[in-house]
């Protein structure tokens, strides 16, 4: 049995055009007739009867959209583009679907034509200028976010951007001008600050930096949270003697501010004094003025605190054990709890506090899927239990469909695995491509195991259409192709792709070895699969060693083949009749 690794064209579109069209110039209105008209009165290209046909797909466009044809609403763009190559809008949301599509040059030149057409278009800058702040392209984002702000002065999200544009591109001081330009327009900010405390801080202008911390506390001279701040950026600059000056200010003013104790608690840890850090902690556990959530808040940092030391997270239990007494009806300390224990690797201790939290919050899926960490994969019965009672209290989690099909698959119950993967395809939210194409990866296989190749293919198909770098389906994929002789090119491109992301996957291994196997390269097929046993450790699978075994054969090593044949026979568990007619008759079949 195939050891899994993991975990048309018009079909697409119904996924991305959610998103791809929740912002064009239809988006959730009708087409403004103007928009049309503005571009006509201009000197056309077209003909009297290409600008009737290309108004015609436009409105088309939009209807379809609004009925949510989305697949026939990208064709009518596209025929909307073919008939006039300059018209801006079309460019727009063509650009925007390729960027879906991760096709990043086309969407490129199309978000590029769409602002040479319309210039002055707001939205069309910003599509822009987002994209090449996401591809890291800084100059040109730079030039980008500059005109936007010239376009609308009074657009304040831009700035950020704009500065982080300088930032990166290396121009420092640049991206202090333009948070200065921002702080302008709207005022004291403790964003905009802290960016300039650390742009201050890169070119090594530290009294500059800390003067922005400054004129907070001299503003707010009673707020704690300046000077909590104030001593927590001293710490990173190991200026132990002003952190503690700021700190004390704070404990003069608030002396059971959970942020307060945890800076100190930290600032006793940087200084040695681990006794003070605890103390702190556990006296602020126990104090009444201080509530449940920034107990938990407290304890939280005490846990980073210790796995950062390596230490142990045993003494953080009498801490929960002191909290649940004190407030009996709080879930999410169970919760909280639960996590502890799992880092401590007590599964069954954690399950219990899962279900505490899940019987008191059975419509909060995390509960559900902390609970289900205790079971997968470890008991398939009580995952199946857990992802069914999931879905009785969250019905639109995808997350539990998928794993309940895992299960199910996994008990070789492959009718009703294709069924909860098709109900849970539903609630998949269409902008995670990585989640759908998953579902159709499953899918797939599930076709593949019961027998209706087309089906599976198509479902392949479809999982790479919305992550083409999906290595578990690309490894499936080409190792069923491999099995039916069909598209041996194709197979042997997608495995590859499997073996030089992860060189040492054994499973890549042997199916890239097979396939190239199937191609009558022995020796290349040879020299990986020979890999494949060795990166498979000291229990390699069955279905390896037989693999190893048939090029062995294949490459006249007939006594080596047998050897490795026989250690598959071994390893099998059930029948295998055409592994037990190689090792009797020592011969390839």
């Amino acid at each position: 049995m195939r050891k899994y690794s993991r975990s048309n064209h018009r079909c697409l579109f119904g996924m991305l055009f959610l998103a791809l069209l929740c912002q064009n110039v239809f988006a959730g209105k009708k087409v403004n007739p103007t928009i049309l008209s503005q571009q006509i009165v201009k000197v056309d290209p077209l003909s009297f009867e290409d600008r009737r046909l290309f108004t015609y797909y436009f409105y088309e466009a939009a209807s379809a959209k609004a009925t949510q044809q989305y697949d026939a609403a990208f064709d009518y763009l596209r025929y909307c583009n073919q008939l006039d190559s300059t018209n801006a809008s079309v460019l727009y949301e063509l650009g925007n679907y390729y960027n879906l599509l991760q096709k990043k040059d086309l969407a490129y030149d199309y978000f590029k034509s769409a602002v040479r057409y319309d210039s002055l278009n707001y939205y069309y800058n910003l599509a822009l200028a987002n994209f090449c702040f996401d591809a890291k392209d800084y100059k040109q984002a730079v030039l980008a976010f500059t005109k936007l702000v010239k376009l609308d002065p009074s657009k304040v999200e831009v700035y950020p951007y704009l500065a982080e544009s300088y930032s990166q591109d290396g121009e420092t001081r640049k991206a202090i001008e333009t948070l200065n330009k921002l702080e302008g327009v709207v005022g004291l900010n403790e964003k905009i600050s802290l960016q300039k405390f650390q742009l201050y801080s890169q070119i090594n202008e530290k009294a500059k930096a800390y003067e922005e911390i400054n004129k907070y506390i001299e503003k707010y001279p009673n707020e704690p949270k300046y000077l909590i701040l104030l001593g927590d950026l001293y710490m990173r600059d190991n200026q132990m003697n002003d952190a503690w000056n700021a700190y004390s200010k704070a404990l003069l003013i608030d002396p059971d501010n959970p942020y307060l104790i945890n800076s100190l608690s930290n600032y006793y840890e940087a200084t040695g004094q681990h006794d003070k850090s605890e103390k702190i902690l556990s006296d602020a556990i126990l104090n009444k003025k201080i509530d449940v959530d920034a107990k938990l808040g407290i304890l939280s940092q005490y846990v980073n605190m210790l796995q950062q030391g390596k230490k142990e997270l045993g003494p953080v239990n009498a801490y929960f054990d002191s909290l649940m007494t004190l407030y009996p009806q709080e879930p999410k300390l169970n919760l909280m709890y639960g996590n502890l224990l799992m880092l401590q690797g007590k599964k069954q201790n954690a399950r219990f506090q899962y279900q505490l939290f899940t019987e008191s919050n059975p419509t909060n899926p995390t509960g559900w899927e902390q609970l289900l960490r205790t079971a997968f994969p470890d008991s398939i019965d009580a995952s199946i239990k857990i992802c069914k009672d999931a879905i009785s209290y969250v019905p639109q989690q995808p997350q539990f469909y998928f794993y309940l099909g895992i299960c199910q698959f996994q008990k070789e119950d492959y009718s009703n695995a294709l069924k909860t993967y098709q109900t849970g395809l539903k609630y998949v939210d269409q902008q995670n491509v990585q989640m759908l194409s998953d579902f159709y990866g499953q899918i797939g296989d599930l076709f593949n195991r019961i027998g209706e190749k087309d089906s599976s293919y198509a479902s392949y198909e479809r999982a790479l259409i919305y992550n083409p770098q999906n290595l578990g389906v690309l490894n499936n994929y080409s190792y069923f192709l491999s099995l039916d002789k069909k598209d041996l090119d194709k197979a042997e491109k997608m495995s590859s792709t499997t073996v030089k992301a992860e060189p040492t996957n054994p499973t890549y291994l042997d199916t890239y070895g097979w396939v190239l196997y199937v191609q009558e390269a022995f020796t290349m097929a040879k020299m990986y699969l020979e890999k494949a046993v060795n990166y498979s450790g000291d229990k390699p699978s069955s279905e390896v060693l037989e693999h190893y075994g048939d090029v062995l054969y294949k490459t006249d090593e007939k006594e080596k083949a047998l050897e490795y044949w026989k250690r598959a026979l071994e390893n099998t568990t059930g029948k295998n009749p055409a592994l037990e007619q190689k090792v009797k008759t020592a011969k390839l079949n």
